[in-house]
């Protein structure tokens, strides 16, 4: 793929490092001549030192033959107008935009464009890792609004039904694992101890069922 990074700061050179070392073909823009040093020296694609809003640059860059394009700058306002333009200007098929600050998640979400906050992501998930060992997050979608976590059924709810534990539509459950064997659980499946649930749910519905875990048997 062709690939024009727009961006060179840590993240826009790591991410064209790993690209290059996966055999794209890639450019990256920056308009600090400095920031261009940020790539390793055995990185071999192309380098344009410009801003990345001017047509000009763009080119040089290759947007007009680009399979994707991601803006990955310090500037939320930056990423999303040069995203914007890459996507209804030059038709740039795959474009992703990294948001900076979270009050700006909203701008680039207006634009309806691929946002990674990896401010936001990694808030969420050291807020995770910070209860005690509960469920396994093993898929985090978009910027962790939902995810899908692991969860082994114990013995205080051998018995009783799905719908008893998820009765919240902010955690579903996805699968059932019973002696090695995964099916689609309706919500009258009885539990087993060490069944293994795979539940897609929200912050809210993950917290709403470790309070609801905590109801004993019978309560």
């Amino acid at each position: 793929m062709r690939i024009i990074i727009v961006g060179c700061g840590r993240v826009g050179a790591e991410l064209a490092y790993r690209l290059f070392r996966t055999g794209h073909q890639i450019a990256v823009i920056d308009q600090v001549a400095a920031a261009l040093d940020n790539l390793p020296t055995d990185f071999r694609g192309r380098v344009v030192q410009g801003e990345a809003l001017a047509a000009d640059v763009l080119i040089r860059a290759g947007i007009e033959q680009a399979d994707g394009l991601a803006a990955v700058t310090n500037s939320d306002t930056l990423n999303a107008v040069v995203a914007h333009v890459a996507r209804s200007v030059y038709h740039v098929p795959q474009v992703v935009v990294r948001n900076y600050h979270p009050r700006w998640r909203v701008l680039h979400e207006a634009f309806g464009l691929q946002v990674v906050s990896s401010t936001s992501w990694g808030a969420q998930r050291i807020e995770e890792l910070l209860y005690p060992a509960f469920a396994r997050c093993v898929f985090s979608a978009g910027n962790g609004e939902v995810e899908i976590y692991e969860l082994s059924v114990s013995e205080a709810w051998h018995g009783r039904a799905l719908h008893e534990l998820l009765h919240t539509s902010q955690c579903l459950a996805v699968a059932l694992t019973r002696a090695g064997k995964a099916m689609l659980p309706a919500p009258e499946e009885r539990l087993e101890t060490g069944d293994i649930l795979h539940l897609s749910s929200t912050m809210a519905g993950i917290e709403t069922l470790r309070e609801q875990l905590k109801i004993p048997l019978g309560g």
